[in-house]
């Protein structure tokens, strides 16, 4: 499988990203629920961009969608 890399640079664009990656798979906002135990309306926020929503939720989300996060300098 081919990786594509993306510059996160906001709660927005890493939201975005989980969605993107998300409806890619097929999966609704309910099934990724159940799937991480993060309830429908984190996810929603998370989708959002809601900032307040946390950075561990949507770390639990990119696990649960297989996106990989990295760090580069």
């Amino acid at each position: 499988m081919m990786s594509k890399q993306e510059t996160i640079r906001s709660a927005k664009e890493i939201g975005a990203v989980i969605r993107k990656r998300r409806k890619a798979l097929g999966i609704t906002q309910k099934m990724l629920a159940l799937q991480t135990g993060i309830s429908v309306p984190t996810i929603i926020a998370v989708e959002r961009g809601n900032e307040k929503s946390g950075i561990g939720v949507a770390l639990a989300l990119c696990e649960g969608l297989g996106i990989e996060l990295t760090a580069g300098f």
